[in-house]
């Protein structure tokens, strides 16, 4: 599989990364492995997870079937921080709680560092300089190689880089920014991804299938019963995308899949992994065969037509001033 590098950064990850959301709680260990070595032996390297994922089950699965599976050192271990389970206060970004979890996340994947560690997103009640420090201590400790960021919107982004750029040598510079982003969803071009891109901040797609409606599967009102879409927990998450909207976008995925004779899946893929900007789209297959259906995409580019077809077809509209105001 291609590397990347992470935004400005040394580091290369995989140019599709594996997410974890559901390990521990969806995905048994015996299916967690399964897809483990099955990225591993595509040349994945990026795997994705967080400290609340399965209430830290995700980050356990995942550092216990690594041993004997694969080397810690041929995977780019990214994790998350920050989200707290409290209905008062959802985001705790202080740095008593951001150096904790870290330390809780080290002890789950039985690893003495991760390689990328993002906070989860922004706290409004800390102030942001002590969050940042968070994420130089980490650094500058070893625990973490590199620090990013996660859910932050336009200006919290670039006030957190450039922040961290202000003073070289001592903060660590924000290298990634993980953010939902995919045909069905592209709010994140009028203001973060302009802002990722002026900064050298590498965009870590996640749900890049639109949470799994451009699959296809839920065309003509369709819920697998295999599905997410069918899931108690999860159904609340697939349905914002099941709109008349998206259906037409849905369809216009089909009919560029049908022309390339490819699925939908390798199309709304291959769409995000090429936007400028993207460093890998971050996917949450449940079993192996997904996995492989879904690396399929490796050998796969666009055409321009189909990419600007796309384009035309899931267009976000951008007023003012989230673009140049003199093309308004």
């Amino acid at each position: 599989m291609e590397q990347r590098h992470l935004g400005r950064t040394g580091l290369r990850v995989s140019r599709i990364g594996l997410g974890t959301l559901t390990w521990g709680r969806d995905t048994d260990e015996h299916d967690a492995a399964d897809l483990l070595k099955t990225f591993w032996e595509a040349g994945g390297t990026l795997v994705d997870t967080a400290d609340v994922y399965g209430d830290g089950e995700s980050e356990y699965l995942l550092g216990r079937i690594m041993e004997g599976l694969v080397s810690r050192r041929d995977l780019v271990i990214s994790t998350k921080a920050g989200s707290v389970p409290d209905p008062d206060r959802r985001f705790d970004g202080s740095r008593a709680h951001l150096l904790s979890a870290l330390d809780a996340s080290l002890a789950r994947l039985g690893t003495d560092h991760v390689d990328v560690w993002h906070l989860h997103a922004f706290d409004p009640h800390t102030p942001l300089e002590e969050t940042l420090h968070a994420l130089d201590v980490a650094v500058s400790s070893g625990r973490a190689r590199y620090a990013g960021v996660s859910n932050f919107c336009g200006w919290q982004l670039a006030k957190a880089a450039t922040w961290q750029l202000a003073a070289p040598g001592v903060r660590n510079r924000v290298a990634s920014t993980q953010m939902e982003y995919s045909l069905l969803q592209r709010g994140v071009e009028r203001e973060v991804l302009p802002a990722a891109l002026d900064l050298g901040i590498g965009l870590l797609p996640s749900s890049p299938l639109g949470r799994g409606v451009l699959t296809g599967k839920y065309r003509k009102d369709a819920t697998p019963p295999d599905s997410r879409g069918a899931s108690d927990h999860l159904a609340p998450f697939v349905e914002p995308y099941l709109d008349d909207t998206a259906g037409h976008i849905v369809d216009a995925v089909a009919t560029a899949a049908d022309g390339l004779a490819v699925t939908p899946l390798q199309v709304a893929l291959a769409w995000i992994r090429d936007r400028p900007g993207v460093v890998a789209p971050i996917i949450g297959p449940r079993t192996a065969q997904q996995l492989t259906a879904a690396l399929s995409v490796e050998t796969l580019s666009l055409p321009d037509e189909i990419c600007r077809a796309l384009d035309d077809v899931s267009a976000p509209v951008h007023r003012y001033p989230d673009h140049d105001w003199s093309t308004l």
